[in-house]
């Protein structure tokens, strides 16, 4: 297929759809081509050459699971656009595979720059890679802040038990990838386990929260919030662990895993925890807890990665440095744990 055809996206059928659902919304022959990034899901551009557009669909060769996530990330975008949160205006949910072989679903396109490394931060300096670190706490809070049934999303999730399906949930997904010893992540498991938190009250959650799945104006103002997949209601603080995690430098030079943490000017962790607390008035007393459950699921994610790796079903360079980090985020997370 040419550039402007890429696999996965039939501009004929696409256009005939929208002709049909949305008349006059697009003004002449389309154009589109793939975005890189984000963790799973298909994303492109697609343009009339006026206007442009997005366009989400699940994997090629997707399995029927994953059919149930444009449901999802269309809902939650819809819910969220009339709030504060920056979020792309939605267009259309197709969930009439015989257009483009799955669901799909359409939303504006917004202007912005994804930074997904410290050296992508360095051209824009320290003072405004730390306007921005900031700009993304305060734009969660800004999440956390939104009245699921106020917006439709009541029954978005199962709060209830929360913490303990996930820890359950990544536990098993360790389960699914281990084929080598990993000293203390089996302690690192149990010990979060043994001091489960109380959850606050739930909130949507995005449940990938960081600097590269956001797009950054020219003032460096979030202009949208991107890739929803891993979103549900939940408890709000897994964002906030997360976010923190994200902010502590590795330590390990050309990591293949991007952060930012590195970039001058990045504000330190217990900035980024004192500003959501102080802003949002919920008790972080229990923060370690939750960035120490982040440095667990990341290691896991990683772990499966590089489980995959050694199986020969991964692409593309760097997976063959992956699994020497899953040690490091182990030990981040028995080391926060234990400070907590």
């Amino acid at each position: 297929m040419s550039p402007d055809h890429p696999p996965g996206l039939d501009l004929d059928r696409l256009s005939g759809l929208l002709d049909a659902e949305r008349p006059g919304l697009v003004t002449g022959p389309l154009t589109g081509r793939l975005i890189e990034g984000g963790r799973s899901n298909l994303t492109y551009a697609v343009s009339d050459g006026t206007s442009r557009w997005v366009v989400r669909r699940p994997p090629l060769g997707h399995v029927l699971a994953t059919a149930h996530d444009m449901k999802r990330e269309h809902r939650v975008i819809s819910a969220l656009h009339p709030t504060a949160v920056p979020v792309p205006r939605p267009i259309l949910l197709c969930e009439d595979e015989s257009v483009l072989g799955a669901p799909f679903y359409v939303m504006d396109f917004v202007e912005g720059t994804p930074y997904r490394t410290a050296g992508q931060l360095e051209p824009i300096g320290p003072q405004r890679t730390r306007e921005a670190v900031l700009g993304l706490v305060d734009t969660l809070v800004e999440l956390h802040a939104v009245d699921p049934a106020g917006v439709g999303l009541a029954d978005f999730g199962r709060p209830e038990g929360f913490l303990d399906r996930q820890l359950r949930r990544w536990g098993k997904q360790l389960d699914a990838s281990r084929n080598r010893e990993l000293p203390g992540i089996d302690e690192l498991h149990a010990a979060l386990g043994r001091e489960l938190p109380d959850s606050p009250a739930a909130t949507v959650i995005h449940g990938d929260y960081r600097l590269d799945n956001v797009l950054l104006g020219d003032d460096d103002r979030i202009t949208a919030i991107l890739d929803w997949e891993m979103s549900t209601l939940g408890d709000p603080l897994t964002d906030v662990g997360l976010l923190v995690m994200y902010s502590v430098p590795l330590g390990t030079p050309h990591s293949p895993v991007s952060t930012t943490a590195e970039a001058a000017g990045h504000p330190e962790p217990a900035e980024l925890i004192e500003r959501y607390a102080r802003l949002s008035g919920r008790d972080l007393a229990a923060v370690s807890w939750y960035t120490a459950f982040a440095w667990f699921k990341l290691a896991v994610i990683l772990e499966g990665i590089h489980y995959r790796y050694t199986l020969g079903q991964t692409v593309g360079p760097g997976f063959d440095r992956i699994g020497a980090l899953v040690p490091v985020f182990i030990e981040h997370g028995l080391t926060t744990l234990q400070e907590g």
